[in-house]
């Protein structure tokens, strides 16, 4: 990476930097030393536009899925539409995702709480409360939806720290296992299982299961924790 003069630092830069030093060399590559010595300053320097390491983190998932956040915060729209712009969100955060998969291992496990994430989350939680979700259960939707795409698109690109270059063999595997055995794996693999056309496939599949249960749930009685007095 080009080095920056101090005059051009800034939080976006950083942030920046450290997506590309993450997609590079992983989770465990990052350190402020590192991200300091790739920007061409002391890692003191970055302290001044990102407090600590946990502030850089949540920075990090931000950026990691900005494009989709900023690119949906202004669909969010009315009852007929809401099933059609809430898998838009789900289906352009799994592509977004699937650009920085050495990412995925902290997305899965830290929740995004920076301001501008939480901006989007609440006009999200506000959308699905105007056509008849409680707003606690219109959390467990927005929960439903992103840790369901980002537990799959980790399945499906993610990779243990420390193996990434380790490929799983779905045709050696099923070349090892006795077909007689195994005859209904033996026959999804001759079907595709495992291609990258069959991750679409069971995405696509898993979000309309989803999105018929909710459906379900909107047109259904108030489940009984909704009527619970709020804060």
């Amino acid at each position: 990476m080009e080095r920056l003069d101090r005059e051009k630092m800034s939080r976006e830069r950083i942030l920046d930097a450290a997506l590309e030093l993450v997609d590079r060399d992983g989770i465990a590559g990052l350190s402020m030393r590192k991200l300091g010595a790739e920007l061409g300053v002391e890692a003191m320097t970055l302290y001044y536009y990102v407090p600590n390491k946990n502030a850089l983190l949540d920075g990090l998932i931000e950026r990691g899925v900005a494009h989709t956040f900023t690119a949906f915060s202004e669909l969010i729209g009315e009852r007929a539409d809401w099933v059609i712009w809430l898998r838009d969100f789900a289906v352009a955060l799994r592509r977004e995702l699937l650009l920085h998969p050495r990412l995925l291992p902290l997305i899965a496990t830290r929740p995004a709480m920076t301001p501008a994430a939480m901006h989007v989350v609440e006009r999200i939680a506000a959308a699905l409360c105007q056509i008849g979700f409680s707003p606690q259960r219109a959390f467990h939707v927005i929960n439903t939806i992103t840790t369901f795409v980002i537990g799959h698109t980790l399945a499906e690109a993610g990779a243990t720290p420390g193996h990434e270059g380790e490929v799983d063999d779905l045709a050696e595997l099923q070349e090892r296992l006795d077909s007689g055995a195994f005859p209904c794996f033996q026959a999804a693999v001759c079907s595709g299982l495992g291609q990258a056309e069959d991750h679409q496939s069971r995405f696509d599949f898993a979000l309309d299961a989803l999105f018929a249960g909710m459906a379900m749930q909107l047109q259904g009685p108030p489940h009984s924790s909704d009527e619970q007095a709020g804060c």
